[in-house]
């Protein structure tokens, strides 16, 4: 669940006393990857990439975050560099807090502790089972996994079946969310439109026939 959900009414009360919102038009930076901020924030409404660059300079999407979702959480807690850098895909209203005064909120309030500790358990059992999938499965079943994830949040259906994915994602996006190349995703989604499963174009993939991506990744999206 995402941190937001996990609060309670006094709690979210009192971060939104604490705290700031803020408004990122699409394409803008959240959060910037070896920056020092002192803040950390919390997905109101919209979504945000997570990305990061390497010594070789390519870049990896991590995860997509969405409403509710906690961001900035490890460098606030630690004062160390942010580890990641944080792109608005949507427009994205969140709530601005402080490091200090979000320290100072979860001693004095339990509920936020607890949250904030189910959401860095959940982020690390994320990242086990990444890795755990990209040696155990497929890149056709993980990029069908996450088309069918992305389709059921942020999807437009157009009453044939079909459904839009609605986020500016590039393949080299893709291929980083399923821990593959992009030489092998763009050649899976050649496939894949060939067959009439799904169509593509600039940072845009529809899901023509859902039913098939179900088969490969063995789901019940």
């Amino acid at each position: 669940m995402p941190f937001w959900s996990l609060l309670d009414d006094a709690a979210r009360a009192h971060l939104r006393a604490v705290g700031d919102m803020v408004v990122f038009p699409p394409k803008d930076t959240l959060l910037r990857q070896d920056d020092l901020t002192d803040h950390l924030l919390v997905i109101r409404r919209g979504c945000a990439k997570v990305a990061a660059d390497s010594a070789a300079g390519y870049q990896a999407v991590l995860a997509i975050r969405k409403a509710g979702d906690l961001l900035g959480e490890q460098a606030a807690l630690d004062g160390g560099p942010r580890s990641a850098t944080l792109t608005s895909l949507t427009p994205v209203e969140a709530l601005m807090i402080s490091s200090s005064l979000f320290r100072a909120a979860a001693q004095s309030m339990p509920v936020i502790a607890l949250a904030l500790q189910q959401v860095l358990s959940e982020r690390l059992r994320e990242a086990d089972g990444h890795r755990a999938a990209a040696g155990a499965e497929a890149v056709q079943a993980r990029l069908a996994a996450l088309l069918l994830e992305l389709g059921a949040e942020y999807g437009r259906p157009d009453g044939s079946g079909a459904v839009l994915i609605a986020l500016p994602l590039s393949q080299d996006e893709f291929a980083g969310l399923v821990l593959s190349s992009r030489r092998t995703v763009s050649r899976v989604l050649e496939q894949w439109r060939g067959r009439g499963w799904v169509t593509t174009g600039r940072n845009k993939v529809t899901i023509d026939r859902p039913d098939e991506l179900k088969r490969l990744c063995g789901t019940g999206y």
